[in-house]
């Protein structure tokens, strides 16, 4: 059984090993652009009304589109390549010519509506900061079309086999942030950085910036289009099209959206009104989840998204036993990936993120708190990709009620908690109370896709998953203790400035990996072993068996 593991996390990693890189390479950029921009503005009302009107050309497009291009429209490509004797060609061109049309017009009536977008999540009371959000957002709307642009884009290349390009291109989107943010604080000069206060054309260079960065990453793929053969061609031969599937699924995938939205819309509101009596606020919150996603975005999406083309394929041709073979594969390699990283965030959350943060307009003690969010919130990383994963199975199905169905589910749980939490908590606390229901509505996500699957296909083998997890578990406990040990005999000594926290990252980290290593050597798990064989065999440069 481990070589058949073995094999299979060799082709899945010939798959995903260009995408994985470059993912990392775009996370660490990206994690340049998050302490640039905190440098810069900070996470006071500055921070807030920059993240508030960043997030929602982000939240529009995932309502609009996201979930539809990540999960309904690759197989649906996939599937048309199969049956279209052009491989697919015309119905992708039609998709595309129908996105881009509906996105640009929904963008338009955004725009108009930015002041009420910004009083619904939170941006009220305090009038300089409501202009500033306002202007911000009219500004950064824009970048929906783009990111409508880089998806649909994206979607077609990974359906014909190609992940780089996608997976590359938010690094060109990173610099150029990072590039307007130098200019930012060259242009605002000393002193404190209120919303009142705001340099003349700072806003206009800050939202500018930010959806040129964006536009860059979605030009950056043309030329890999032209590369699998692909012409961007306009077509409104929408009708008699075969579209109206990807309207059936796609309604679904928006009704999942929309909940996933609701949700998203309590938490930032809560978080811009803590934030108003606090400074602990939606900022702190966003660059919380951002240092979460971070792991899950290098090695969790790659996984994702090689598997879906797979699973689509195996779907269409009615092998049940190979798209469940590839949601164990995919469960148990996302295990061994995420396990050790969430022990990881928990001891390491308040030191990385000194580190990450300290500096410009955010204090040592502010960044501490962006830490505190992020270990609390750390637990959900696994349930949050191994339950996506799960949804994947759905989506190969061309199920797109399912998922949605699950997501309610969650919200319904999800609401009410993150209602309760400014209740139960003072203002400094409640965007860690946030965040502790966001991950743990991650473990019902993943318990209610488990149940749907075994009702679905029968037992699933569920205890080789479940084994996996708990072996990780008990290597990454080790390792956690003495991390935590090491981080805090150095903590003592150097303090919790930016240099002492960077001296308790590195004893932590060699701590707990020291101390993992001779766990794991007592604690026998394929998976690792199969994991380790593949990356032996890249460097080598031979392929594992």
């Amino acid at each position: 059984m481990a070589v058949v593991t073995r094999a299979g996390a060799a082709g899945l990693g010939r798959a995903t090993g260009v995408m994985a890189l470059g993912s990392a390479v775009s996370r660490a950029t990206g994690f340049l652009r998050t302490a640039a921009l905190a440098a810069a503005i900070g996470f006071g009302l500055v921070g807030d009304a920059y993240n508030t009107a960043n997030l929602l050309p982000t939240l529009i497009y995932e309502l609009l589109l996201g979930g539809l291009l990540s999960s309904v429209v690759v197989p649906l490509l996939v599937h048309a390549r199969r049956r279209d004797g052009d491989g697919g060609d015309a119905y992708t061109q039609r998709l595309l010519t129908l996105i881009v049309v509906a996105v640009t017009a929904v963008t338009l009536l955004a725009v108009l509506a930015a002041p009420a977008l910004t009083w619904l999540y939170g941006i009220r009371d305090d009038p300089a900061q409501v202009a500033l959000t306002t202007l911000l957002t009219r500004i950064m709307l824009v970048e929906i079309v783009f990111y409508a642009i880089y998806g649909a884009l994206g979607a077609v290349l990974n359906s014909r086999g190609v992940f780089g390009p996608p997976a590359w291109s938010p690094v060109l989107n990173n610099l150029v942030v990072i590039g307007t943010c130098v200019a930012f604080v060259l242009l605002r000069g000393a002193g404190e950085l209120t919303p009142a206060g705001m340099p003349a054309g700072g806003a206009w260079l800050l939202g500018i910036g930010t959806t040129v960065g964006i536009a860059a990453q979605a030009a950056v793929l043309l030329p890999a289009l032209r590369r699998v053969g692909l012409r961007w061609r306009w077509r409104f031969d929408w009708r008699a099209a075969g579209l109206a599937e990807a309207g059936r699924l796609g309604a679904w995938v928006l009704v999942d959206a929309a909940i996933s939205q609701a949700g998203y819309l309590v938490i930032t509101s809560a978080a811009n009104t803590a934030g108003r009596a606090s400074g602990v606020g939606s900022a702190v919150y966003a660059n919380a989840h951002l240092l979460l996603q971070m792991p899950y975005g290098i090695i969790g999406v790659a996984l994702l998204t090689a598997l879906l083309p797979r699973m689509s394929r195996a779907a269409a041709a009615g092998d049940t036993a190979g798209l469940l073979a590839d949601l164990s594969l995919g469960s148990r390699l996302t295990a061994v990936a995420l396990v050790p990283v969430t022990a990881a965030l928990i001891v390491l959350g308040p030191a990385l993120s000194t580190v990450v943060f300290a500096r410009g307009e955010v204090s040592p003690a502010s960044a501490r708190t962006v830490g505190t969010v992020l270990a609390v919130s750390a637990f959900g990383l696994v349930p949050m990709a191994i339950g996506t994963l799960q949804r994947q199975v759905c989506y190969a199905l061309k199920d797109a009620r399912t998922p949605a169905w699950i997501n309610a589910a969650m919200a319904a749980v999800l609401v009410p908690a993150c209602l309760l939490v400014p209740r139960l908590l003072a203002p400094g606390h409640v965007v860690a109370g946030l965040a502790v229901a966001y991950g743990g509505v991650q473990l019902v996500g993943l318990v209610l896709g488990r149940l749907w699957l075994r009702h679905r296909f029968g037992p699933l083998g569920s205890g080789r998953v479940g084994r996996t997890v708990a072996r990780l578990a008990l290597l990454s406990a080790f390792g956690a203790a003495a991390g935590a040990a090491a981080v805090a005999a150095v903590t003592a000594v150097a303090g919790r400035g930016v240099p002492g926290s960077l001296l308790a990252v590195l004893a932590g980290t060699a701590a707990g990996l020291a101390a993992g290593w001779l766990a794991a050597r007592f604690v026998h798990i394929p998976e690792v072993r199969a994991m380790s064989d593949l990356v032996r065999a890249r460097l080598t440069g031979r392929h594992a068996s």
